[in-house]
């Protein structure tokens, strides 16, 4: 009762629980792209290193450390392109429902 008086006296409180979730749903997103910023560059190395390049491949270690670096550096500029356009997507969805208003 006493929740719904005040949302109703008060014309922001509906925009600024929408402002909430964005910041939450924006937080998540940050969240998720960070770990997997850590997680795919650093697994993909280790993985390519040990198990394509020095095994399937039969390289030297030497020459494994050079490629599988490189696999890394391309999953984090794939794990950065996949971050923007999410962002860019999610917020020019958040533009428009914000327009609509």
């Amino acid at each position: 009762g006493a929740l719904r008086r005040s949302e109703a006296l008060d014309p922001l409180s509906p925009k600024l629980k929408q402002n909430e979730n964005s910041l939450a749903a924006t937080l998540k997103t940050l969240l998720f792209f960070t770990a997997l910023m850590i997680t795919v560059p650093i697994g993909l190395y280790f993985t390519t290193k040990a198990y394509v390049f020095e095994g399937a491949l039969g390289m030297s270690n030497r020459d494994s450390y050079f490629y599988a670096a490189i696999v890394a550096v391309v999953a984090v500029h794939v794990v950065l392109a996949l971050f923007v356009y999410v962002a860019w997507n999610e917020g020019s969805r958040q533009w428009r429902e914000g327009k609509q208003d």
